[in-house]
């Protein structure tokens, strides 16, 4: 357990990017809801999950992370949920059949609602109002009432992401994910995309196993890793009074866990030392990420890993690589290199979306679908360089048939980004793009592993 800590210790270190409500009763009273509330989650599966990320950690697993840059609660809905889910469960499997390791999956969901903004305020035509912070702060819509900054959202964001929750619980357990129906995962507007028949193709093997399985005597039915899958969540410990407000003392450890999600991580912009959000997370006992861009410098690095992980506990700390396509391969290798001298058990994931944002010709803020490959494909490069395991992706996805991403195989152009370009915040791959993304990951994982097996021999 962490020491000189509490639940709201952070309020003594500076905090960034947090709103800034106007009426102080009326957040005492929201957090005291939200205090009063059941958790989310279970400290119980957050160590699960730490126990998963631990298996990565040491070269035998492959972290998915994806879903919404921010969820809102517009778009709230169970066919987007399900589709998400189902999406990522593609992936997974295209994933897992290629490397022939496990795949743990961590959704961006149910609580990823709040965004980090380089300023308070927003000025259009001569009038000021806070900036947008996410639909757990206010609403997008430019206008005062919308923009006020309303403690009672983070009570509304708790319902939403309680029923996202309970639906996700019963995709991952109640047979959906059953590897039998792997067929049904394809969306339907998945049909025109070049890698829905080479899923399908995976899907097929993957059947063919399954009956030589059942010849041998082996029934499908009754494997409890066929039936399910183990599903996670995550989001960014972003609002503090909503983070502290879900922490509780785990009964059975007498440890702090943040019971809104299994895991949660540390932004690019709030990851400097003495930040309130280092000094929150240090406290619980979750898993966490947290995001490595080109101004962390090694010695930072180490310094935050031993505030966050003293005890160096394997698959507390995944370190989430965020350099932009032209960056990664010459900013990664120092950060991996001071990482592995210095024995931190951490799982290195690639972010490919945030350092590869562009405003493109027809106004539309948008993410050139060759850069995010490109950077994958830099990540693998330093890791197979550096002797260390990539072990893992974090991606903002949507299982909609949105168009915010330029390219892929689905070939989506700038004059088209209009067409149904819906996020709330940054621009998400969509379903075809996510699965095209993960055949790319099946072949480096694909080759990182004959690499092993050559040296081994």
């Amino acid at each position: 357990m962490a020491q000189n800590w509490h639940p709201d210790s952070w309020k003594a270190h500076e905090a960034r990017h947090l709103p800034v409500y106007d009426d102080a009763v009326e957040l005492a009273a929201a957090e005291a809801t939200l205090s009063a509330y059941p958790p989310l989650v279970f400290a119980g599966e957050a160590r699960a999950l730490k126990a998963d990320l631990a298996e990565v950690a040491q070269g035998k697993g492959f972290l998915l992370q994806g879903g919404d840059c921010a969820e809102s609660f517009a778009e709230f809905h169970p066919n987007n949920i399900r589709d998400t889910f189902r999406v990522l469960l593609q992936m997974a499997v295209v994933m897992t059949f290629a490397g022939k390791m496990p795949v743990v999956k961590v959704g961006r969901m149910a609580g990823q609602f709040a965004k980090p903004r380089s300023s308070d305020t927003e000025t259009q035509d001569g009038v000021t109002l806070p900036s947008y912070f996410g639909d757990n702060v206010n609403g997008i819509e430019f206008d005062p009432a919308t923009r006020r900054n309303d403690p009672q959202r983070m009570v509304r964001a708790f319902s939403q992401a309680a029923a996202t929750l309970n639906l996700l619980r019963a995709f991952a357990g109640g047979g959906y994910a059953n590897l039998r129906q792997v067929h049904q995962w394809t969306l339907d507007f998945m049909g025109r995309s070049p890698w829905a028949d080479k899923f399908a193709e995976t899907a097929d093997r993957i059947g063919e196993a399954l009956d030589f399985m059942e010849a041998c005597g082996v029934d499908p039915g009754t494997v409890p890793q066929l039936q399910g899958t183990s599903f996670y969540t995550s989001h960014e410990a972003l609002l503090l009074p909503y983070e502290q407000a879900m922490t509780r003392r785990d009964s059975l450890t007498g440890d702090w866990y943040d019971c809104s999600a299994h895991m949660v991580w540390i932004g690019d912009r709030t990851r400097f030392e003495g930040s309130a959000h280092i000094e929150f997370a240090r406290g619980i006992g979750n898993p966490l990420g947290m995001k490595c861009g080109p101004s962390l410098e090694p010695d930072a690095l180490l310094n935050l890993l031993d505030t966050l992980n003293p005890g160096r506990e394997p698959g507390r700390i995944t370190l989430i690589s965020r350099y932009g396509h032209d960056k990664v391969e010459a900013g990664l290798p120092k950060l991996v290199r001071a990482v592995k001298r210095e024995g931190h058990p951490v799982v290195w994931s690639c972010d490919p979306m945030h350092g590869n944002v562009i405003k493109s010709d027809s106004g539309y803020k948008t993410r050139p679908f060759d850069r995010i490959l490109s950077e994958v494909k830099g990540f693998f490069a330093v890791h197979r360089a550096e002797g260390t395991h990539a072990g893992g992706v974090h991606i903002e996805m949507t299982g909609q048939d949105v168009t915010e991403c330029v390219g892929g195989a689905v070939a989506i152009t700038d004059a088209a980004l209009g067409d149904r370009y819906h996020t709330h915040c940054d621009p998400r791959l969509n379903a075809a793009q996510s699965l095209e993304l993960a055949f790319l990951i099946a072949e480096q994982l694909r080759a990182e592993t004959a690499e092993r097996q050559a040296a081994a021999a």
